[in-house]
């Protein structure tokens, strides 16, 4: 499914290690998602998630009550659904969805509000009924709350951007994505800030060809 496939590509969500007990663990499975994402060609990077998949469901389970490690599982089952595609891939999308709302529940300011990024971007990203849970109203509510936790994260920013963008709301996509580019680098994220940059930069030359 082409909205689907579009998961692997854009569900990066804001993370800093904060839980005492547990940022190895966290920070392991970060590492090891970032090297699959931007550094292995597209065409393994499917089975390299599924490994990793299993490895975050055992560090959960390891790890009860944690939201830090619940929002990895979350994104590592989400990227896994985009590599994966296809109706097979909406199961993995659901069980990223459980996940989120078990770490709202844990501690809503886990990981920057990592978790309410998380859910709006899923519920624009993947279809609506009768295929999905996609939904565009709720989407907007949990990006929202994660702007208000992480006004001045690169992520928020984008995701909100690029939620704007798909609405055909040019001009403020535009204001949220440069408020992304301007957010400070993230300690230990190198990659994934400048993976995340090099998206917005393409997303700002769609704005700007809309408007030709």
């Amino acid at each position: 499914m082409k909205t689907l496939a579009k998961l692997a590509a854009l569900l990066l969500l804001p993370v800093s290690i904060a839980l005492a007990g547990v940022p190895e663990d966290v920070s392991n499975l970060q590492q090891k998602w970032e090297q699959i994402r931007y550094k292995t060609p597209a065409a393994a990077q499917e089975a390299q998630y599924e490994q990793l998949v299993a490895e975050a469901q055992k560090t959960a389970a390891g790890n009860p009550g944690s939201a830090d490690v619940l929002i990895w599982y979350a994104i590592i089952e989400s990227t896994y659904a985009g590599a994966k595609g296809g109706l097979g891939a909406l199961s993995h999308v659901k069980s990223a969805r459980k996940a989120l709302e078990q770490a709202i529940a844990i501690n809503p300011d886990a990981l920057n509000g990592s978790a309410y990024t998380s859910l709006g971007s899923l519920y624009y990203q993947v279809p609506g009924w009768p295929i999905g849970f996609g939904d565009d109203k709720k989407a907007l509510e949990y990006l929202k709350k994660g702007l208000a936790i992480n006004p001045d994260g690169i992520d928020p920013n984008y995701f909100y951007g690029d939620f704007l963008f798909r609405k055909g709301e040019y001009a403020e996509a535009e204001r949220a994505l440069n408020k992304a580019l301007q957010a400070a680098p993230r300690p230990g994220r190198k990659v994934a800030d400048e993976g995340r940059r090099g998206e917005i930069e393409q997303l700002l030359a769609k704005i700007a060809a809309k408007r030709k």
